[in-house]
């Protein structure tokens, strides 16, 4: 499937020379500050035998580009995620253990998201594919679904923060509805990842489920896609954002700088879905009954927690982590999309050109929802 990769990571192929053809692109050139973010000019990729071209009508943005950018990932980073990025330019120097699991392949086109349509298909490809608009599955899984290991476009290969993207022509998913471009391109990474950490922790009617950040992306997929399953949704959010949150189907608010057990008492939750971490996390506990599930993919909290193990194995807690998305997540996530059961939230839109300024307001945590980058319109 993901034979074609390896060309996407040539390091030459930004040389623009000998009259390629060339579209706008933000080219992330190392670990460090936004100046590491370029847009310029680049040559549009070629589409191989089992691939398909996109032309990118919308990328929305993740925290995982800004981690990426900045090396978060590293083992030797133990601050949250807001800290780091706040001495921005200070981590100028390159991380090699920086990426998810291999070395990020600077430089690179980030951008995990993706809503376009099909100009280009390759040999093997059913040529009906072309002119569908569709959404790009962003986690592939290079060796199939018996094998954990992942490979994410936007992360470990050229990704949608450009006008053109190539992909396997089996991670192109059409969608037929109503939402607009923008709309769609809030859906892969959060929504993908929230419905993987619902089905980890097997969410099902009647389940009391506390969701931490329930206000950014993968927050409010996860109360919005628990709703769906109707479960009891409580969210931790900044108290100025309740009342969003609970307009997206949470039942019960909870103050982010409160005591979680004051508001929901001890050994009263199913599940925690957790994409914080930081000094909260022994208190999520807490909160789970005997043989709950504390499932997790994400930690912009901190990444270093303290734990009483006395708390998982006296009350018999099933802790799960997760990153590589399931078989059923991704195609399920188009049904639902294609049925009107979900409706991605999108806080505000950017030019491509202005993504450091989006990535800046994207750091205030100020908003609900997800932040969309808009490349300039081009035929294709």
């Amino acid at each position: 499937m993901m034979h074609g990769l390896a060309r996407h990571l040539d390091r030459n192929r930004f040389d623009t020379g000998g009259g390629v053809e060339t579209m706008k692109a933000v080219v992330t050139t190392g670990n460090g500050g936004y100046e590491r973010l370029e847009y310029r000019d680049v040559p549009i990729p070629t589409c191989g035998a089992g691939e398909a071209l996109l032309r990118v009508l919308a990328a929305g943005v993740n925290n995982t580009e800004i981690n990426t950018r900045l090396g978060w990932y590293g083992a030797a980073v133990t601050e949250g995620t807001n800290t780091l990025a706040a001495g921005d330019a200070d981590h100028a120097a390159d991380r090699p253990d920086g990426g998810w699991s291999d070395p990020t392949p600077f430089p690179f086109i980030q951008g995990t998201d993706c809503c376009g349509i099909v100009v280009k298909v390759g040999s093997g490809v059913p040529p009906e594919l072309e002119g569908r608009r569709a959404l790009v599955r962003a986690c592939m899984r290079p060796n199939g679904f018996g094998d954990k290991k992942s490979v994410w476009m936007g992360s470990d290969f050229d990704g949608a923060f450009a006008q053109f993207v190539c992909v396997p022509a089996g991670e192109v998913f059409p969608v037929a509805c109503d939402l607009t471009d923008v709309e769609l391109a809030a859906i892969p990474c959060a929504y993908g990842t929230a419905e993987n950490l619902l089905d980890h922790a097997g969410v099902r009617s009647g389940d009391h489920v506390l969701v931490t950040g329930a206000s950014g992306g993968v927050g409010s997929a996860t109360v919005q896609l628990a709703c769906r399953r109707d479960a009891v949704v409580h969210a931790i959010a900044g108290q100025a954002k309740h009342d969003r949150v609970r307009q997206i189907g949470a039942r019960h608010l909870i103050p982010r700088e409160q005591p979680v057990a004051q508001h929901l008492g001890d050994r009263s939750m199913d599940v925690v879905v957790d994409v914080v971490g930081g000094p909260g996390f022994s208190e999520l506990l807490s909160v789970l009954r005997r043989g709950g599930i504390y499932v997790t993919s994400g930690a912009i909290g901190g990444p270093l927690v303290e734990l009483d193990l006395r708390s998982l194995y006296l009350w018999d807690i099933t802790m799960v982590g997760t990153t590589a998305w399931e078989e059923p997540v991704f195609p399920n996530l188009v049904k639902y999309v294609e049925r009107g059961e979900i409706k991605p939230l999108v806080a505000r839109t950017f030019p491509l050109s202005e993504i450091v300024a989006a990535q800046q307001e994207f750091m205030l945590k100020d908003h609900v929802g997800k932040f969309v980058l808009v490349p300039p319109c081009t035929e294709g």
